[in-house]
């Protein structure tokens, strides 16, 4: 394999439509001329770095530990020896150094000097957002080893992504914004659930406690059907209370191999056979998030 493709995979670029799903959501509903403003390609920029090297830090974690020595799904950088772990460690500094300078570029247009508590507080945002992106499966103390990824998976990607987004358009926030925002908080989390799933019996083996080591494969089941229900159901109850036209409604389509995927997950044995479901449950998301995006 050559450095270009290693990295490329390192970076796991069929991650990145989800990443953005909740910037394109909380942009839309702030703006009409949403792919005109130079703060929307920022955005953008910013969550698929954050995204970046959440995924290079995840390789590496995993790697050092041991963790993906005998994993399914797509090969791993560090474990395979492709990349060291020297050099991805040095990939998480620039790229979280970009992305910060990238954030800092967002920040300043969205408030500029005369926000200065504002523009204080979404910085650190974007520091905590590193931070969480690195302490994932990174150090002693890893979040992602002891069942708490969900959480983060459904504050940054969902609350803090479409909320935030929206906040830096408006300046205002708005109690309804939490219904979308849940949608894509919960429709992220079900990717992380399916990753989960799939990796169950090894993350047992290694001592690697996700939700889904700890409830068990039937429960983690169950837990799937209620984050893309509710993801659904939140999304539907935005739409009838902002209701103008049945074209609103034309993002149901994506919903429809959500629960195709909730029909595999019920029937699914061999967890391995999972893998395919990952790419079904994140290209909805992103699916959903461009049809909601541009009919709301």
């Amino acid at each position: 394999m050559s450095k270009v493709k290693a990295w490329l995979g390192a970076a796991r670029l069929r991650t990145l439509p989800l990443s953005i799903s909740g910037i394109i959501v909380g942009s839309s509903l702030a703006t009409e001329y949403v792919l005109k403003s130079p703060m929307f390609w920022l955005a953008v920029l910013t969550t698929i770095g954050f995204q970046v090297l959440s995924n290079f830090a995840n390789d590496y974690g995993d790697g050092v530990k041991g963790t993906d020595a005998n994993r399914e799904g797509e090969q791993r950088m560090v474990a395979s020896g492709i990349i060291t772990p020297k050099q991805m460690k040095r990939a998480m500094y620039i790229t979280g150094g970009i992305t910060l300078l990238i954030a800092s570029m967002l920040i300043f247009m969205a408030f500029g000097n005369e926000n200065f508590l504002l523009a204080f507080i979404f910085f650190n945002l974007a520091i905590a957002a590193v931070i969480a992106a690195i302490k994932y499966t990174v150090g002693k103390s890893a979040y992602g080893y002891s069942g708490k990824g969900d959480i983060f998976v459904f504050l940054f990607f969902g609350l803090l992504s479409v909320m935030g987004t929206y906040f830096l358009f408006t300046k205002s926030l708005d109690w309804e914004l939490l219904l979308p925002a849940i949608s894509i908080g919960v429709f992220s989390t079900a990717v992380l659930n399916v990753n989960n799933m799939r990796d169950i019996e090894n993350d047992a083996n290694v001592g690697k406690n996700t939700l889904v080591v700890k409830m068990g494969s039937e429960k983690a089941k169950k837990y799937h059907y209620f984050l893309l229900c509710s993801g659904m159901a939140t999304a539907i109850v935005y739409t009838l209370l902002n209701y103008n036209q049945p074209l609103q409604f034309i993002y149901l389509i994506a919903f429809v191999p959500l629960i195709l995927n909730m029909i595999v997950v019920k029937k699914n044995r061999e967890p391995r056979l999972l893998d395919a479901e990952l790419k079904k449950v994140a290209l909805s998301t992103f699916a959903f998030a461009f049809l909601f995006g541009i009919f709301h």
